[in-house]
């Protein structure tokens, strides 16, 4: 049996019986518990009442966090022409189009984020079995098939975090890191629960959402008073 860290000893304790708190108690518990040696991520999971095997409960979509996520984003873009020369201007760190397909085919995947223009989808295509499974595809529905390049990088790099239902019914995302303060890790947790519940799809029947938690990189989950998650 694999023996357990103090550290590990140290936050369980900390959570010990603690349960359904308003986000400013549980924002205060996963700073005040996180003892790693590098600034952990704060992670948000929601529990929906979706089944997304059912196209008409799928749920997806972007929100823009306030005080963005802290993370450094990288950005590739598939573009030719003038968009190309847009995309490196706003910033992007991979502009391409055969050649950028190729560098993907061999396996070389160094970024977080995928753009296409709408004409670059049929090559892009191409790609779905390797980029569809790391939910990198670009897709007009969360503003990645766009023609403009420009708000689309800008967004990508300033905080937008998308957001996708899993089989089991339940969104992953990263609101932030435990540097934050608490009142901008407060916001961001409002604002991708507000992204997510209007998000909720024609076919959801029931609770919509059920259960919303919060943890650090490395420390365990507190569930969250769903009234205090409301903005």
């Amino acid at each position: 049996m694999a023996k357990i860290g103090k550290r590990s000893v140290a936050a369980r304790a900390a959570f010990e019986g603690k349960v359904n708190l308003s986000v400013e108690e549980a924002v205060k518990l996963i700073k005040s518990a996180a003892s790693a040696k590098f600034d952990e991520t704060v992670e948000i999971a929601m529990n929906l009442g979706v089944d997304p095997r059912h196209a008409d409960q799928m749920v997806r979509g972007v929100v823009r966090l306030p005080n963005g996520t802290g993370k450094t984003v990288r950005v590739a873009v598939f573009a030719r022409g003038a968009k190309a020369d847009e995309a490196k201007a706003a910033g992007a760190d991979i502009v391409g189009a055969e050649d950028l397909m190729e560098t993907i085919q061999s396996g070389k995947i160094e970024f977080d984020r995928c753009i296409a223009t709408p004409d670059m989808m049929p090559l892009v295509g191409r790609l779905g079995k390797i980029l569809g499974p790391r939910n990198l595809m670009p897709n007009p529905k969360v503003g990645t098939v766009t023609m403009d390049v420009k708000a689309a990088v800008e967004a990508a790099k300033g905080g937008e975090v998308q957001f996708k239902v899993e089989k089991a019914g339940v969104i992953h995302g990263g609101i932030g890191k435990v540097s934050f303060t608490e009142d901008k890790l407060a916001e961001n947790v409002r604002a991708f629960v507000d992204a997510v519940t209007r998000a909720k799809p024609a076919g959801a029947k029931g609770t919509y959402v059920k259960k919303v938690s919060l943890s650090s990189t490395m420390g365990p989950g507190v569930s969250l008073d769903l009234a205090t998650t409301a903005n």
